[in-house]
């Protein structure tokens, strides 16, 4: 069923839904199983939910979004209201810059979001959640099953990367798994200052002594284990960073300090240009970009016969949506190279139409002068938007 076939007698169509589901006769149909290839080449599984599946999820998670925003804790960003990505870049930035920072763990929790535990996904929303309908939508969703190539199978664990609900109940389990149980943690046992900046399953927390990292790295995976999720052993990494980083492995013979990648970004100590002071420097993900290329050459090949200003006019489109995301100070680098190899891709596509006469990297500047925008930063200073979001 497509949104222009349900369109047709929509009104009816809505209240039979809407009866059905406090009649409790609604049901929940199983996910369609689709994959999206992930930047390691491996492929990501996601689940489609059905039409009025996606409508009725939609209507519960406004509502419980509501509840929920009441709980939710200050470092926790993904999937939230008025809560976006660079929020989270600018609050790591801020307290790598501000407060005692010298070890940094980068954290990813392996395949998460079909490691769910339903079980306790139910008693988690059951602190909270009175209502039983509304328990019994949730269940429903989580026991429909995937369909993959015409054939149904059952779900045990998980909840489908993709459907509308999904997110909501990602961060309602982790609030309880993670999120109130760090906050008590960097309280009670930490002998340093802690940070912390979650974003759905990807996390990165800041320690003042190696001790504390250490120690908390053990007893989080501990803690995991009980609600049946680990930590991903490749993804996952305790490194040296801060303001001392530098000259601390530069006194043990250690070379530079390690990077780690962030939400697209990868994130550098480095040196402020006018006085030299400690700076964080942020840095599109190489692997990241060469990807993004390797997708717009693909799509000027099935693009290679249509007129010049119809492709000139999607690649801007395509340069102009990554430099609203990479734009950050610091970063002027990756946006021109961006800009440079998206040029030379669209070259070597138009000197393969071309028949009658070659066209020269002199044609390109020409053409990219009038289609490609010019990089240029866009975001502030993360402490400027940081500082005016919190006055406090």
């Amino acid at each position: 069923m497509t949104w222009k076939d349900y369109e047709t007698d929509l009104d009816r169509r809505l209240e039979d839904l809407h009866s059905r589901v406090h009649r409790a006769t609604y049901r929940a149909l199983p996910s369609k199983r689709a994959y999206i290839p992930k930047a390691d080449g491996r492929q990501r599984p996601l689940g489609i939910a059905a039409l009025e599946d996606k409508i009725v999820q939609h209507a519960v998670g406004t509502v419980l979004n509501q509840v929920y925003e009441e709980d939710f804790l200050g470092f926790s960003y993904g999937f939230r209201p008025g809560r976006r990505q660079h929020d989270a870049l600018d609050a790591l930035w801020m307290g790598i810059m501000r407060k005692k920072v010298n070890w940094v763990l980068d954290a990813d929790i392996r395949d998460f979001f079909n490691s769910i535990s339903h079980e306790w996904t139910v008693k988690f929303l059951q602190h909270r959640i009175a209502d039983r309908r509304i328990l019994r939508l949730i269940q429903k969703w989580l026991r429909a099953g995937v369909s993959e190539d015409g054939e149904w199978s059952k779900t045990l664990v998980g909840t489908p990367q993709g459907a509308v609900i999904s997110p909501l109940l990602a961060n309602v389990y982790l609030h309880y798994v993670f999120d109130l149980w760090v906050q008590h943690w960097r309280k009670h046992r930490t002998t340093g200052e802690v940070i912390v900046v979650r974003y759905a399953d990807d996390s990165v927390l800041g320690f003042q002594y190696r001790a504390d990292a250490e120690r908390f790295l053990q007893e989080w995976k501990e803690r995991l284990q009980k609600f049946g999720l680990e930590l991903h052993p490749d993804k996952t990494r305790l490194i040296e960073f801060g303001r001392f980083a530098a000259p601390s492995r530069k006194k043990h013979g250690e070379g530079r300090p390690e990077t780690f990648d962030f939400l697209g970004f990868t994130h550098i100590c480095g040196q402020a240009r006018k006085n030299g002071k400690f700076l964080v420097l942020r840095k599109s993900i190489r692997k990241r970009l060469l990807a993004k290329l390797k997708q717009v050459k693909d799509e000027l090949r099935t693009r290679m016969h249509q007129p010049l200003a119809e492709v000139g006019r999607w690649l801007r489109r395509v340069i102009q949506g990554y430099f609203n995301y990479h734009a950050v100070p610091g970063n002027s680098v990756s946006l021109q190279r961006f800009r440079r190899e998206v040029s030379k891709r669209w070259l070597r596509v138009l000197q393969r139409r071309s028949q009658k006469r070659r066209i020269t990297w002199k044609h390109m500047t020409s053409f990219a002068k009038q289609w490609l925008p010019r990089p240029k930063i866009l975001h502030p200073y993360p402490h400027m938007r940081f500082d005016a979001k919190y006055l406090r």
